[in-house]
């Protein structure tokens, strides 16, 4: 008679049960789990119902072996904005304070090329990926997530499971910036913005948005937003049209100085003098508010903490953390004189 241990664990589900079940290859899964280009609807609809009905999940195992590089990705969604280069130095530092080289991409705002270079980084048996305002849904990153350890910068889905999260506290950073605003005497503070199109509610923007509303509500102001068009496309005309209005606000919040530094810029060459006419605040005090001549109050999100506490989050994650994380920097106001 044979006998059966009963406390012996039943075989793992694997990847080639997935591609058996739903009668395609591995390669096929593979594609489908890695989300990359070109994988069909009909195929990926396959695929994960064979995945659901499995209960299959990446072997732990297997991540272990992939993770013996030293080696992580940092992914970047551009290089123009100046605040980024601080949260990378510093993530960057603290990689290399725990034995980790970091190979930077730039995802060039484009969702397509992000999930191409997460992939890519995958395939190069990297350790982990620290992904920096990623253009790509929650539901791609969780896919990913279940490959390879991840923590994100500025994106807010705090319910998230397989991958952490690091943010500034975007709500909280918009309501202190109507706050300075008011407390300076304004009453009329508007809030410049852009088309959110179809944005995912994980942006920043509409963070920033939601603060903005929350603290116009409780200073009983009136509350509105001007938007510009979307962050890809030449704003000037929009901005001119904006300090042209007749009836400018007086005070305006600035979603980010990336549009912040602009207006005040235009502002001041068509002669329109700031505080005195138009009383503006940003978000994100880069290098650039800081210098003299602009001179922009704007809410600081602390880059340097953003980074480092990414990239231990990260090694966190690496060295077998399974629960996920989800922290949020206060932000401060950083005056210089614009409000």
């Amino acid at each position: 008679m044979d006998f059966q241990d009963v406390n012996k664990p039943k075989d793992r589900i694997t990847i080639r049960d997935v591609a058996v079940d739903a009668g395609v290859s591995v390669a096929a899964v593979s594609k489908v789990l890695r989300n990359a280009y070109g994988v069909s609807e009909s195929l990926r609809q396959k695929v994960e119902t064979s995945i659901e009905k499995l209960n299959y999940r990446p072997s732990v195992a297997a991540r272990a072996m992939r993770g013996q590089t030293s080696t992580v990705g940092v992914l970047v969604i551009e290089l123009s904005n100046p605040f980024l280069a601080g949260v990378v130095e510093s993530a960057n530092a603290a990689l290399l304070g725990g034995g980790y080289k970091s190979m930077i991409g730039i995802g060039h705002s484009a969702s397509s090329i992000e999930t191409s270079m997460i992939e890519s980084m995958i395939d190069n048996r990297m350790d982990g990926v620290l992904i920096i305002a990623p253009r790509i849904s929650g539901k791609v990153l969780d896919r990913y997530a279940r490959q390879i350890p991840i923590v994100v910068i500025a994106h807010h889905e705090s319910e998230a499971q397989t991958y952490d999260s690091v943010n500034s506290d975007d709500r909280r950073g918009a309501f202190i910036a109507v706050e300075a605003a008011f407390a300076k005497g304004y009453r009329d503070i508007a809030m410049l913005g852009y088309e959110l199109m179809d944005s995912p509610p994980t942006v920043v923007a509409i963070q920033r948005e939601r603060g903005y509303l929350e603290a116009a509500r409780r200073l009983e102001l009136q509350d509105r937003i001007i938007r510009l068009p979307p962050v890809s496309s030449d704003r000037h005309a929009e901005m001119e049209a904006f300090l042209n209005m007749p009836d400018r606000p007086r005070a305006v919040f600035v979603w980010s100085d990336l549009d912040a530094v602009p207006v005040v810029n235009m502002a001041r060459m068509r002669g329109i003098r700031v505080p005195e006419d138009l009383a503006i605040i940003g978000y994100d005090n880069s290098p650039v508010a800081a210098i003299p001549l602009v001179g922009l109050d704007s809410i600081d999100q602390n880059p340097a903490e953003l980074g480092r506490t990414a990239a231990e989050m990260l090694l966190s994650r690496i060295n077998g953390r399974n629960v996920a994380e989800h922290r949020l920097i206060e932000p401060r106001v950083a005056t210089r004189g614009s409000l």
